[in-house]
This record gives structure tokens, sequence and C-alpha cells, in this order.
């Protein structure tokens, strides 16, 4: 395989693993993937179905072509649709996250999206994380949804299963799916008190506008 795909299975099996150790997922539960290319085609490298993580091997990952065939020893993920449509609609999407994490999917059994009651929900491209419409998972109609409710976005839930990222890279894909459990979390407990005060909408404008620079040292 070619070196930089070496590397980028490598990685790519540490930050699944990573996903396991923070308990955004469990089992074999949820997915991961890397844009990459192999041999001069555009596709992306991605976890195997049903395969634990602490077993995976870089020969183990499939390069997914954008046309939804593949290459290797396993069947990809069964959720590689919304990952190929993800990569073929943002290009600024380097490396999707799904995960079952305890939280989001709590929300997302409620079929609730997340308002602006914590100025953190900016991180993700708004006001608010939506939560995209119910469909079986592994289906064009659940990636259809999960495309629609990321408008503008780089996160959502999935109603009834669980959440969706995408980052630049792997390492900004984990942090973004560790921050959005974090904000499940936060606001499963505020709930259970009463109803979140939300930041209205000229303040969140103005937190979105600072975080077009957010974490950047130049």
């Amino acid at each position: 395989m070619p070196e930089r795909n070496a590397s980028l299975r490598t990685q790519l099996i540490a930050v699944a693993r990573r996903m396991t150790a923070a308990g955004l997922n469990r089992g074999t539960a949820g997915n991961l993937s890397v844009r990459a290319e192999e041999h001069g085609t555009a596709g992306f490298l991605i976890t195997p179905t049903g395969m634990p993580y602490e077993t995976l091997t870089p020969a183990d990952l499939v390069f997914m072509h954008l046309d939804g065939s593949h290459a290797g020893l396993r069947k990809p993920s069964s959720e590689w649709r919304f990952h190929r449509d993800l990569y073929a609609a943002r290009p600024e999407a380097g490396a999707v996250l799904h995960a079952h994490s305890p939280f989001a999917v709590s929300l997302a059994c409620l079929r609730r999206e997340i308002p602006p009651f914590h100025y953190m929900i900016a991180r993700f491209g708004g006001d608010s994380v939506r939560c995209a419409a119910y469909a079986t998972f592994g289906t064009q109609a659940l990636s259809d949804a999960a495309l629609a409710a990321m408008a503008e976005r780089c996160a959502c839930l999935l109603a009834n299963h669980g959440m969706l990222v995408f980052g630049r890279d792997l390492d900004q894909a984990f942090a973004l799916g560790i921050e959005l459990e974090v904000l499940c979390e936060q606001y499963w407990r505020a709930c259970q008190l009463g109803p979140p005060v939300l930041l209205e909408a000229a303040e969140m404008a103005r937190v979105l506008e600072k975080f077009a620079g957010y974490g950047q040292q130049s």
C-alpha cells in the first residue's frame, strides 16, 4: 500500500481505539473514516463492519471509492453511505466519525435538537445541533437525512441512533466527537432541573463570528 496510506491506516486505527477508551463506543458500534487516495483514485478509508477496534490491523481497513465500490479483505461499515456522501458534498471534511455515545443516543432517542443553551454549540457551525429524521441504519435515506441536518454544520444527531461529526482530519473529528458528547451530557443534566435558559440569536451570531478564528495561533 502507498506509504501515506500506510500511515493513515495506522492513525485511523489509533483514533478508533481512542473512541472506545473515551466511551464514545462499545463493542463494534460506530465507525470512522478518513479521506484518502489509492492508485490516483480519490476515496476514503473506513473501518470494517462487525470487527472490534482492538483487533484491527491496517489490512482490515477498507478503501472505498466515491462510486460506492470498495477494495480490501473486509466488507466496509454498513454506514459507508453517509461517509461517502459527506466527502462528496463537503470538501472541508477530512475525516468522519459516527458514535453511539450514551448522552448523544439519549437525546437522539427523544429526537431533540440541541438548542443554544451554551455558546459552545457554535463549535459545530450554527446556533443548534440538529437531529436528523429517522431512517433505517445503512440506508441511502439515512445518509440523505444526515446531510440535510448537517447543512452549514459539521455535526448532527441521528434520530434513535447516535451522533455524526466530521473534522478536517482524524484528530479534529475525534475532538469534535468528544465535545459533542460533553454538550449532550450537559444539556441532558440541565434539563433535569428545568428548561435551560437559551442564548439569544444576536449573541449566538457574535459567538459564531468569534469562532471563525477560534484556536488559530496566527
